[in-house]
Protein backbone atom coordinates (compact mmCIF):
# COMPACT_ATOMS: atom_id res chain seq x y z
CA UNK A 1 0.00 0.00 0.00
CA UNK A 2 3.05 2.20 0.69
CA UNK A 3 4.30 1.76 -2.18
CA UNK A 4 1.40 2.35 -4.43
CA UNK A 5 0.27 5.44 -2.72
CA UNK A 6 3.67 7.42 -3.39
CA UNK A 7 3.69 5.78 -6.97
CA UNK A 8 0.49 7.34 -7.39
CA UNK A 9 1.42 10.36 -5.78
CA UNK A 10 4.73 10.07 -8.23
CA UNK A 11 2.31 10.43 -11.28
CA UNK A 12 0.21 12.94 -9.59
CA UNK A 13 3.12 15.32 -9.57
CA UNK A 14 4.36 14.06 -13.13
CA UNK A 15 0.90 15.13 -14.61
CA UNK A 16 0.68 18.31 -13.26
CA UNK A 17 4.20 19.02 -14.19
CA UNK A 18 3.10 18.26 -17.62
CA UNK A 19 -0.08 20.71 -17.62
CA UNK A 20 2.40 23.32 -15.84
CA UNK A 21 4.64 22.93 -19.12
CA UNK A 22 2.09 22.69 -21.80
CA UNK A 23 0.67 26.17 -20.09
CA UNK A 24 3.53 27.84 -19.92
CA UNK A 25 4.67 26.60 -23.31
CA UNK A 26 1.19 28.06 -25.00
CA UNK A 27 1.64 31.29 -22.58
CA UNK A 28 5.13 31.98 -24.24
CA UNK A 29 4.04 31.43 -27.81
CA UNK A 30 0.88 33.69 -27.41
CA UNK A 31 3.55 36.49 -26.44
CA UNK A 32 5.46 35.90 -28.93
CA UNK A 33 2.62 36.55 -31.46
CA UNK A 34 2.87 39.98 -30.36
CA UNK A 35 6.23 40.95 -29.00
CA UNK A 36 9.80 40.57 -31.10
CA UNK A 37 11.85 37.75 -29.64
CA UNK A 38 15.09 39.07 -28.63
CA UNK A 39 17.11 36.57 -30.05
CA UNK A 40 16.22 32.27 -30.62
CA UNK A 41 17.10 29.11 -29.37
CA UNK A 42 19.58 28.32 -32.68
CA UNK A 43 21.41 31.80 -32.21
CA UNK A 44 22.02 31.40 -28.41
CA UNK A 45 23.38 27.24 -29.63
CA UNK A 46 25.89 29.17 -31.91
CA UNK A 47 27.10 31.46 -29.41
CA UNK A 48 27.79 29.16 -27.10
CA UNK A 49 29.54 27.08 -29.32
CA UNK A 50 31.59 30.06 -30.66
CA UNK A 51 32.59 30.07 -26.54
CA UNK A 52 33.00 26.34 -26.57
CA UNK A 53 34.94 25.99 -29.13
CA UNK A 54 37.60 29.37 -28.83
CA UNK A 55 36.13 31.45 -31.27
CA UNK A 56 37.28 34.91 -30.68
CA UNK A 57 36.65 36.37 -33.82
CA UNK A 58 32.61 35.43 -34.40
CA UNK A 59 30.33 38.62 -34.10
CA UNK A 60 26.25 37.25 -34.12
CA UNK A 61 24.47 39.66 -35.92
CA UNK A 62 20.63 40.09 -35.82
CA UNK A 63 18.21 43.26 -35.89
CA UNK A 64 14.96 42.51 -35.77
CA UNK A 65 12.87 43.74 -38.83
CA UNK A 66 9.18 44.34 -39.04
CA UNK A 67 6.99 43.36 -41.63
CA UNK A 68 5.94 46.81 -42.94
CA UNK A 69 10.07 47.51 -43.37
CA UNK A 70 10.55 44.31 -45.19
CA UNK A 71 10.21 44.14 -48.90
CA UNK A 72 7.52 41.83 -50.29
CA UNK A 73 9.74 39.75 -52.85
CA UNK A 74 12.01 38.78 -49.26
CA UNK A 75 9.03 36.55 -47.78
CA UNK A 76 7.61 35.62 -51.40
CA UNK A 77 11.38 34.41 -52.36
CA UNK A 78 11.79 32.02 -48.97
CA UNK A 79 8.15 30.57 -49.78
CA UNK A 80 9.18 29.81 -53.55
CA UNK A 81 12.21 28.52 -52.36
CA UNK A 82 11.27 26.85 -49.17
CA UNK A 83 7.95 25.89 -48.40
CA UNK A 84 5.39 26.80 -51.74
CA UNK A 85 2.47 25.45 -50.00
CA UNK A 86 2.98 27.67 -46.96
CA UNK A 87 -0.17 29.83 -47.21
CA UNK A 88 -2.47 26.63 -47.22
CA UNK A 89 -0.84 24.33 -45.43
CA UNK A 90 -1.19 23.72 -41.15
CA UNK A 91 2.03 23.28 -40.28
CA UNK A 92 2.90 20.35 -42.03
CA UNK A 93 2.85 19.76 -45.66
CA UNK A 94 2.44 15.68 -46.11
CA UNK A 95 3.00 15.59 -49.50
CA UNK A 96 6.64 16.39 -49.36
CA UNK A 97 6.47 13.93 -46.25
CA UNK A 98 5.73 11.00 -48.34
CA UNK A 99 7.86 12.24 -51.22
CA UNK A 100 10.65 11.71 -48.61
CA UNK A 101 9.67 8.99 -47.34
CA UNK A 102 9.66 7.82 -50.95
CA UNK A 103 13.13 8.95 -51.61
CA UNK A 104 14.64 6.98 -48.78
CA UNK A 105 13.25 3.92 -49.33
CA UNK A 106 14.39 4.24 -53.24
CA UNK A 107 17.88 4.89 -52.07
CA UNK A 108 17.98 8.34 -53.26
CA UNK A 109 18.88 11.49 -51.80
CA UNK A 110 17.71 12.33 -48.25
CA UNK A 111 15.34 14.92 -48.58
CA UNK A 112 14.20 17.52 -46.33
CA UNK A 113 10.14 18.15 -45.84
CA UNK A 114 9.94 20.83 -43.36
CA UNK A 115 7.88 23.74 -43.42
CA UNK A 116 8.84 27.28 -42.91
CA UNK A 117 6.58 26.67 -39.76
CA UNK A 118 8.59 23.92 -38.85
CA UNK A 119 11.78 25.68 -39.14
CA UNK A 120 10.48 28.65 -37.32
CA UNK A 121 9.67 26.17 -34.45
CA UNK A 122 12.82 24.83 -34.62
CA UNK A 123 14.99 27.95 -35.04
CA UNK A 124 13.16 29.68 -32.17
CA UNK A 125 12.77 27.11 -29.18
CA UNK A 126 14.84 24.27 -30.08
CA UNK A 127 18.54 22.77 -31.06
CA UNK A 128 20.07 21.23 -33.76
CA UNK A 129 19.71 18.02 -34.31
CA UNK A 130 18.25 14.87 -35.71
CA UNK A 131 16.96 13.04 -32.94
CA UNK A 132 13.26 11.95 -32.55
CA UNK A 133 12.90 14.32 -29.20
CA UNK A 134 13.84 17.56 -30.65
CA UNK A 135 11.78 16.20 -34.00
CA UNK A 136 8.93 15.36 -31.70
CA UNK A 137 8.55 19.13 -30.04
CA UNK A 138 9.35 20.59 -33.11
CA UNK A 139 6.06 19.07 -34.10
CA UNK A 140 4.11 19.94 -30.63
CA UNK A 141 5.83 23.73 -31.07
CA UNK A 142 4.56 23.78 -34.80
CA UNK A 143 0.99 22.81 -33.89
CA UNK A 144 0.69 25.93 -31.29
CA UNK A 145 2.43 28.36 -33.89
CA UNK A 146 -0.08 27.18 -36.43
CA UNK A 147 -2.82 27.64 -33.49
CA UNK A 148 -1.85 31.24 -32.57
CA UNK A 149 -0.22 33.12 -34.73
CA UNK A 150 -1.47 34.23 -38.17
CA UNK A 151 0.59 32.73 -40.94
CA UNK A 152 1.87 36.74 -41.60
CA UNK A 153 3.55 36.03 -38.52
CA UNK A 154 4.68 33.02 -38.46
CA UNK A 155 6.38 33.92 -41.72
CA UNK A 156 7.54 37.40 -40.15
CA UNK A 157 9.90 35.68 -37.45
CA UNK A 158 10.93 33.05 -39.93
CA UNK A 159 12.59 35.99 -41.95
CA UNK A 160 14.09 37.48 -38.94
CA UNK A 161 16.07 34.63 -37.24
CA UNK A 162 17.01 32.78 -40.06
CA UNK A 163 20.49 31.81 -40.68
CA UNK A 164 21.59 33.57 -43.77
CA UNK A 165 25.36 33.38 -43.27
CA UNK A 166 28.05 32.26 -40.57
CA UNK A 167 26.98 34.26 -37.51
CA UNK A 168 24.43 36.73 -39.31
CA UNK A 169 20.73 35.91 -38.58
CA UNK A 170 17.46 37.42 -40.12
CA UNK A 171 17.10 39.86 -43.06
CA UNK A 172 17.77 42.63 -41.42
CA UNK A 173 21.56 41.60 -40.24
CA UNK A 174 21.92 39.91 -44.66
CA UNK A 175 20.49 43.01 -46.08
CA UNK A 176 22.82 45.15 -43.85
CA UNK A 177 25.96 42.98 -44.42
CA UNK A 178 25.81 41.64 -47.66
CA UNK A 179 23.95 44.35 -49.91
CA UNK A 180 23.94 47.31 -47.60
CA UNK A 181 20.80 48.86 -47.89
CA UNK A 182 17.40 48.85 -45.91
CA UNK A 183 15.46 45.41 -45.97
CA UNK A 184 12.83 47.69 -48.18
CA UNK A 185 14.44 48.61 -50.89
CA UNK A 186 15.34 44.58 -51.61
CA UNK A 187 14.93 43.57 -54.82
CA UNK A 188 13.80 40.00 -56.67
CA UNK A 189 17.32 38.94 -57.26
CA UNK A 190 18.28 39.90 -54.15
CA UNK A 191 15.91 37.96 -52.30
CA UNK A 192 16.37 35.18 -53.85
CA UNK A 193 19.96 35.21 -53.04
CA UNK A 194 18.76 35.29 -49.65
CA UNK A 195 16.47 32.78 -49.84
CA UNK A 196 18.65 30.13 -51.93
CA UNK A 197 21.59 29.92 -49.26
CA UNK A 198 18.91 28.73 -46.66
CA UNK A 199 19.68 24.61 -46.94
CA UNK A 200 22.87 25.31 -46.00
CA UNK A 201 24.02 29.04 -44.74
CA UNK A 202 27.49 28.22 -43.66
CA UNK A 203 28.03 26.62 -46.87
CA UNK A 204 26.88 28.01 -49.40
CA UNK A 205 27.65 32.62 -49.42
CA UNK A 206 24.74 34.87 -51.00
CA UNK A 207 28.13 37.78 -51.89
CA UNK A 208 30.19 34.89 -53.18
CA UNK A 209 27.79 32.49 -55.06
CA UNK A 210 28.38 29.34 -56.60
CA UNK A 211 27.48 28.00 -59.88
CA UNK A 212 24.62 25.36 -57.52
CA UNK A 213 23.84 28.87 -55.57
CA UNK A 214 23.34 30.56 -58.48
CA UNK A 215 20.82 27.56 -60.34
CA UNK A 216 18.96 27.95 -57.14
CA UNK A 217 18.51 32.05 -57.48
CA UNK A 218 17.80 31.56 -61.09
CA UNK A 219 14.96 28.76 -60.09
CA UNK A 220 13.30 30.80 -57.10
CA UNK A 221 13.27 33.87 -59.04
CA UNK A 222 11.37 32.19 -61.75
CA UNK A 223 8.95 30.06 -59.23
CA UNK A 224 8.54 33.83 -57.32
CA UNK A 225 7.05 34.93 -61.11
CA UNK A 226 5.09 31.68 -61.61
CA UNK A 227 3.49 31.95 -58.30
CA UNK A 228 2.03 35.24 -59.30
CA UNK A 229 4.31 37.75 -57.01
CA UNK A 230 3.93 39.30 -53.62
CA UNK A 231 0.09 38.85 -54.02
CA UNK A 232 0.40 34.91 -53.64
CA UNK A 233 0.87 35.32 -49.78
CA UNK A 234 -2.36 36.16 -49.49
CA UNK A 235 -4.19 33.33 -52.01
CA UNK A 236 -6.75 31.21 -51.37
CA UNK A 237 -5.77 28.22 -53.00
CA UNK A 238 -2.48 26.56 -53.91
CA UNK A 239 -1.48 27.22 -58.25
CA UNK A 240 -1.25 23.38 -59.47
CA UNK A 241 2.35 21.71 -59.66
CA UNK A 242 3.44 23.88 -55.99
CA UNK A 243 6.48 22.22 -54.63
CA UNK A 244 10.09 22.33 -54.04
CA UNK A 245 13.25 22.15 -56.46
Amino acid sequence: MPTRTALRRLLRWLGLLALAWVALSWLFVLVLRFVPPWTSAVMMERQVSTWVHGEKDFHLRHRWVPWSQVSSWVPLAMVAGEDQKFPFHHGFDFDQIQDAIDAADDGRRLRGASTISQQTAKNLFLWNGRSFVRKGLEAYFTVLLEATWPKRRILEVYMNIAELGDGIYGVGAASDTYFHVPPAHLGPEQAARLAAVLPSPRRFHVDRPSAYVQRRVDWIEKQMERLGGPGYLDSERPPANTGRH
